[in-house]
């Protein structure tokens, strides 16, 4: 049997949550619904089993309750939110009033499915209930986008679980999972979303490895192997934009990176700025670094190079993507390509100055409270090709991650970089 790859790719990837472009009114056959479920009954299971049950409705009067129990739920906070967000250019406008033309048609839809499967979870976080069930749900979307129809994966209604179950008779064992508004949708032209490439999420051999390439065994400099930390952090996204693109915030922050200037033609962030690191270490004196900005899409990323554009030590970048509840904050700091030394035309060093300052005060240090307690905790050390990352936790948040690069030196603004704007909004600095 040869699967058509093309296709099944296709599918996979333009499955979309169709709220809007669901058409009210054309009649879907009972035959293809099944035939969908058919479908969805072949994904896999735990231990085989056969438990899942489909509950398809069409009477209007159940759909009107349906969609009364589901606007009880979300319909107060997604119209509100439509009507204040419309017109402008925030970023959630368009979902939110796709959401809410839901809750204004859920009943006008042709058909509602929900799956349930047998049994009610213990809250023990043990598997064996959603792991049966999920995949199916997923196959059964699938499976009506290549048929033409469309659907949308609501779960808003199963906080009415009561109501809920008495309006559709389902008996106290079985699980309600979700609910699908089904109809054939408005043309057939859905295309892939903007998601972030595996290289970006996917970690090798333990949380935030990362790697520009292979990685090859055994791991080599070659690889491009780096770290990726991230925090939630609750302000604005302009906010943001503004502590993360601030050069010299880090040396509030460092013992080793004293600060940063814009160079001459340059006041602030953009592609192919340039700005200068300034650094001290005892064994080093001072130093300086040139750095270049490859990475400028405001207000979601922010990176530069280090070093040499066509050989940076390291190319930090932050900020990609805001969340619905704050701004993930996600920093990747890969490291050179290959090992060298630091060059001379690039750093420059002087001998210490008795008595000078060599940086900026840091802040002040967390009280060293166990973290279960709402206080601070120092994580683990974790080698990485021979980096390391020194990570401080509240509350189990990664607030302040400190990364120290091969290339001895060049990271000294790298290094704290990653952690300033985290720590100009945790600790008010």
């Amino acid at each position: 049997m040869n699967i058509d790859t093309a296709a099944v790719d296709a599918a996979l990837t333009t499955t979309r949550a169709v709220r809007r472009r669901l058409d009210l009114e054309r009649p879907v056959d009972d035959q293809i619904i099944l035939d969908c479920i058919d479908i969805a009954e072949q994904a896999p299971t735990g231990g085989n089993q056969t438990s899942r049950r489909w509950i398809v409705v069409r009477d209007p009067d159940i759909k009107q309750e349906l969609a009364r129990l589901y606007r009880d739920v979300v319909g107060g906070f997604m119209l509100e939110a439509r009507d204040r967000l419309e017109g402008t250019d925030h970023p959630r406008a368009k979902t939110v009033s796709s959401s809410a033309y839901l809750v204004e048609h859920l009943a006008e839809v042709p058909a509602i499915v929900i799956p349930t499967i047998v049994g009610r979870h213990d809250g023990s976080g043990a598997p064996g209930l959603f792991d049966s069930v999920i995949q199916s749900g997923w196959s059964f979307c699938v499976a009506l986008r290549a048929r033409g129809l469309g659907t949308v994966w609501t779960t808003a209604v199963l906080a009415k679980a009561p109501e809920l179950n008495e309006l559709l008779g389902i008996p106290d064992e079985i699980t309600e999972i979700a609910m699908f508004p089904v109809a054939w949708t408005k043309g057939t032209d859905f295309r892939p979303a903007h998601r972030d490439p595996a290289r970006n999420i996917t970690f090798f051999d333990g949380y935030g490895r990362t790697y520009e390439s292979g990685p090859g065994t055994p791991v080599s400099m070659a690889d491009g192997p780096g770290m990726m930390v991230e925090t939630d952090i609750a302000a604005e996204l302009d906010e943001v934009w503004a502590a993360v693109t601030d050069i010299d915030l880090p040396a509030q922050f460092s013992d080793e990176f004293t600060g940063a200037t814009w160079d001459d033609g340059f006041d602030g962030p953009a592609l192919g700025a340039t700005f200068t690191g300034r650094n001290y270490l005892e064994v080093m004196g001072d130093w300086e670094v040139p750095c270049f900005v490859d990475v400028c899409e405001e207000p979601v990323a922010f990176g530069w190079c280090t070093s040499d554009p066509d050989n940076p030590g390291a190319r930090p970048m932050a900020l990609r993507a805001p969340t619905p509840h704050g701004r993930r904050h996600p920093s990747d700091l890969p490291l050179a390509t290959r090992p060298r030394p630091l060059r001379p035309q690039y750093v420059h060093r002087a001998e210490p100055r008795k008595g000078a300052p060599r940086h900026r005060q840091p802040p002040p240090s967390p009280p060293s409270q166990h973290a279960a307690s709402g206080g601070w905790h120092q994580g683990p050390r974790l080698d990485i090709a021979s980096p390391y990352r020194r990570c401080l936790h509240k509350k189990g948040r990664t607030s302040m991650c400190s990364l120290s690069a091969l290339s001895a030196g060049e990271c000294g603004l790298c290094c704290v970089w990653v952690c300033a704007a985290v720590c100009r909004f945790d600790w008010g600095g």
